[in-house]
Formats: C-alpha cells, structure tokens, sequence
C-alpha cells in the first residue's frame, strides 16, 4: 500500500486502519500493527501527517458515542508514533445510521451541546499528546460550513488544539459552483490560520469525484488558497489508477495559480 502511493508520485498519505481491514478508530489495533504500518510507510519515503479518527460524535445513542469516544482518545494517544501531528474528526449527525447524512437534529442546540461535550474528552488527549484535531466542515454534519467552523474555533479559544480540515468541495454544490470564488474567499477569510489540511476532491452532479473530473475551477481553488499557510493537500475520492493524474493536475493548477496562467 504505502509502495502503490509513492509509485503514483505522493510524498505524504492520510492513513486510516480501516485500509488494512481494522477499525478506524482502532480499538482492534495493537502497538506491533501500528509500528508495522510505521515502518512501511517509513520504507516507501511516504509520510503520514494525519490520522483519521472519524466517528459520530453527536450520535443520538449516548452510549455508543461515549465508547467510541474511549476509543478515539486511545487512537489520538497512538497517533505520534505514526509519525502524524494531526487527527481528523467527524462533528457528526443525528442520523443513527451514517455519519455523514444530514439530519435536522443537527441544527438543534443539543446537537451543538453534545459536540462540545465529546470534543472535551478529545481535546484533552489531544494537549495529553501535543496534536491538533481536524475538523471538516461536510454538508451532512453539525459543523456544516466556514461559519459554523469559525463558531467552534471561537467557542473553543485560539490555544485549544484544534483546527480545521478544509475541503472546498464540500462548501459547494453544483448550483453554487459558479459562486465559487465568492463562497472560498468567505471560507479562507473566516478560518485560514486554523487550517491544518486540504483535501481535494471535485463536485458532480451526483455528490463528488476526484478532482479534475467535475465541476470546479481548481487553479482558481488554488488562487484562493494560496493564502493560506502551507498545509498538506490530501486527494480524496480518485481511484488508485487515476491517482498518478489527479497529482499530476493539481501540481499544474498550483503553478497556474501562481502564474496568473
């Protein structure tokens, strides 16, 4: 796996123990798996800057999220020894059944109250073990878009280890990609000194695609990130046969953006 990402030309790779068939969370994770994954990782040249530890953190059973809970402060404690100074998150929905659809509980002051809640617990692994969580504002999720983003980095104070994970594509759809420049400047200017990833992927009209093969206008993507610190820029949603391409193309709207070409 880590030999395939450096093959397609990537210097870095989020990792997921669900790609080598565990939990995300890794509660079925031992220490000689994740020194394994280390090494190879280590042995291609690739680095791992992220680590996922993505679950429903407003889940409606309170139960299920305090152990999942559990477990993503476990995970957050491993983390460093991948090599990985951030943690990825979900916010989270009130839908029991995926973490990632809309719900319109989500909207509801005891969705926002759970959220801080569970991110008490986080936050603390997080100082425990001197990472920063990620959180991404996804449509689906009680952290929906920049403003509610920007809400949570101000509840939370500028010296909470967090920031956030900012995907472009998940602020537009394929009726608002014509405001794109409109909508990314917003979401640049609310939260870019928090920013501690990008990921790219593209909208369709159908929900999203790698980038490249959609909608959006990415050296004018790039433009707008361009104010930003540099952070990793992790591609989603490419096949590993179109991943050499995808890496290709963004390096190509990156210089573009610079250019003014």
């Amino acid at each position: 796996m880590a030999a395939a990402v450096a093959r397609a030309g990537y210097p870095l790779a989020h990792w997921n123990f669900a790609a080598i068939g565990r939990s995300t969370l890794g509660g079925d994770v031992e220490d000689a798996q994740v020194a394994a994954v280390r090494h190879a990782f280590d042995g291609a040249g690739v680095g791992i800057p992220s680590v996922s530890a993505t679950f429903n953190a407003i889940h409606p059973d309170a139960g299920l999220r305090a152990e999942q809970t559990a477990q993503a402060v476990r995970l957050i404690g491993l983390v460093p020894e991948l090599g990985a100074d951030v943690v990825t998150l979900c916010s989270g929905t009130r839908d029991p059944d995926d973490m990632w659809r809309a719900h319109p509980g989500n909207l509801a002051s005891d969705a926002w109250t759970d959220l801080r809640r569970t991110l008490d617990h986080l936050l603390e692994a997080a100082g425990d073990t001197e990472v920063r969580l990620g959180i991404e504002p996804e449509p689906g999720n009680v952290v929906h878009d920049a403003r509610r983003a920007a809400r949570l980095l101000g509840e939370l104070g500028h010296d909470a280890p967090i920031g956030i994970v900012l995907d472009p594509a998940n602020l537009l759809s394929p009726e608002t990609v014509p405001r794109q420049s409109e909508i990314l400047a917003e979401a640049v200017g609310l939260l870019g000194p928090s920013v501690v990833g990008v990921q790219a992927k593209d909208v369709v009209a159908s929900g999203y695609s790698a980038a490249g093969a959609g909608l959006m206008d990415y050296p004018g993507v790039f433009r707008q990130l361009a104010r930003l610190a540099p952070v990793p820029v992790i591609v989603q949603d490419a096949h590993e046969g179109d991943a050499a391409r995808v890496r290709t193309d963004l390096l190509r709207w990156y210089d573009e953006a610079k250019t003014g070409g």
